[in-house]
């Protein structure tokens, strides 16, 4: 099962009052194993950046300038995301605002069904307690110091590691249907899902040397014709 964390980072609150996307972050998982891919994307939002924003995210009006417009990024970005379900916390929002992006070029919007809420989650796993990204870092004892910022990229990878805890641990089913030494590409094929092992060509020797087998043999022969050693090899 391949996942997306992610995160994004806007001028404000409310597309449709003019608020934009300034930046995507996303993180890749399988099997709830990350792989080690990611999508990152500053935007340029066409307008300047409110204070009050800039003061979240430290992204200013001459550090976007020259970064691409959101229809030039957004084929790449829904090609990394395809049909992949987005863990992100507080979905509402930012598909609030990738599905306004998209309406604004003409592109079909994000199934809101594809989005899986990690806020929603944690508010069910702990009721009354505090469920923001930084007060589930201190719940499970994940380091967020560097997050001194909003920033999408590293919201996603604490927000990856934070998912993790909140479903039951890191790796909670050991990915036991991958085998080991698989690239990144053969782990985002379905058809993983369906792998069974394969049987050895060749026996594995046995490890067991002969005078072992001696000393077991005659074990055995002490215990009796009616030990139960002895049925069950019979």
């Amino acid at each position: 099962m391949r996942e997306i964390v992610m995160d994004t980072e806007t001028t404000g609150f409310d597309p449709e009052s003019g608020d934009r996307i300034v930046e995507i972050g996303g993180v890749e998982l399988f099997n709830h194993v990350p792989t080690g891919n990611i999508y990152h994307q500053y935007i340029n939002p066409e307008r300047s950046m409110p204070q009050e924003a800039f003061e979240v995210h430290g992204l200013g009006d001459d550090f976007l300038r020259d970064k691409p417009v959101f229809s030039k990024i957004a084929q790449d970005f829904l090609d990394f995301v395809g049909d992949a379900k987005l863990v992100i916390h507080n979905a509402s929002f930012d598909m609030k605002f990738l599905n306004a992006e998209l309406k604004w070029i003409g592109k079909p919007a994000l199934p809101w069904e594809q989005a899986i809420d990690t806020l929603a989650i944690a508010r069910k796993k702990f009721p009354g307690s505090p469920a923001s990204l930084d007060a589930l870092c201190r719940r499970f004892n994940i380091d967020n110091s560097s997050r001194t910022l909003h920033g999408a990229l590293l919201d996603s990878e604490i927000l990856a590691e934070v998912y993790l805890e909140l479903i039951g641990g890191k790796q909670p089913d050991f990915a036991l249907d991958i085998s080991a030494g698989q690239s990144k590409t053969a782990l985002k094929d379905a058809g993983q899902q369906n792998w069974k092992p394969v049987p050895r060509p060749n026996k594995l020797p046995s490890r067991v040397s002969e005078k072992e087998k001696a000393a077991h043999a005659a074990f055995i022969e002490k215990l009796g014709e009616s030990s139960i050693w002895s049925k069950w090899t019979n």
